[in-house]
């Protein structure tokens, strides 16, 4: 027996297997994850329904806020997370252009979101009603920044795993990554109709 050979079964038995990660331990890895991020919103949304109502003599939500547009916002979203579904549907069927199709019409929806948020900030800041401005401001840019950033995060990812579905097809890995990413998106989408019902609606109407 050579002196390789001998070296060789030497070797520990889990040194010489490879190890892969479970799928079912990946997604319960992910759960977990949302479901520190769903401790990070839900600080968020309290310490706006504690000093939402603190304007320090400035501009209330039926000042600035504009339900028309922020409507057209949820809309864009909603229909990113059905276009995100289509994209699993065809996942399933193991098409993988109809699948990169679905996937970059959802980017697009996003992107709308994006732009619309982007802009009412803009219009915001431009017209003196700041973070600064109270203590309502700060929760609010604060709690719907941190869902905008969430949603620049899953555009990113969905682009990255569009070129890796691109290059390696619908394969095990790049499936159970769409999966942990469809779980993200409809998080997204979750707390955005928490955030259009209790930061817009309430905060104009109520």
């Amino acid at each position: 027996m050579s002196q390789t050979q001998v070296q060789e079964t030497e070797k520990p038995q889990f040194y010489l297997t490879e190890e892969h990660h479970p799928e079912h331990s990946t997604m319960l890895g992910f759960w977990l994850y949302l479901m520190s991020d769903c401790l990070i919103f839900a600080v968020l949304f309290a310490t706006h329904g504690v000093v939402g109502r603190n304007y320090a003599a400035g501009p209330s939500p039926a000042d600035l806020f504009d339900l028309g547009l922020v409507a057209f916002n949820t809309a864009m979203l909603l229909l990113s997370s059905i276009t995100y579904g289509f994209a699993m549907l065809q996942m399933e069927r193991n098409a993988k252009m109809e699948t990169l199709f679905w996937l970059g019409v959802t980017g697009v929806f996003g992107a709308i979101f994006l732009a619309v948020e982007l802009y009412e900030f803009y219009h915001l800041l431009h017209e003196g009603a700041g973070p600064t401005r109270s203590a309502f401001l700060s929760s609010f840019f604060t709690l719907v920044g941190t869902h905008g950033l969430h949603v620049t995060f899953g555009i990113i990812w969905l682009i990255t795993l569009m070129v890796q579905v691109k290059k390696h097809g619908l394969n095990p890995e790049n499936r159970r990554r769409l999966m942990c990413l469809s779980m993200f998106w409809h998080f997204l989408d979750v707390i955005w109709i928490g955030v259009f019902s209790f930061v817009y609606l309430l905060g104009v109407l109520g």
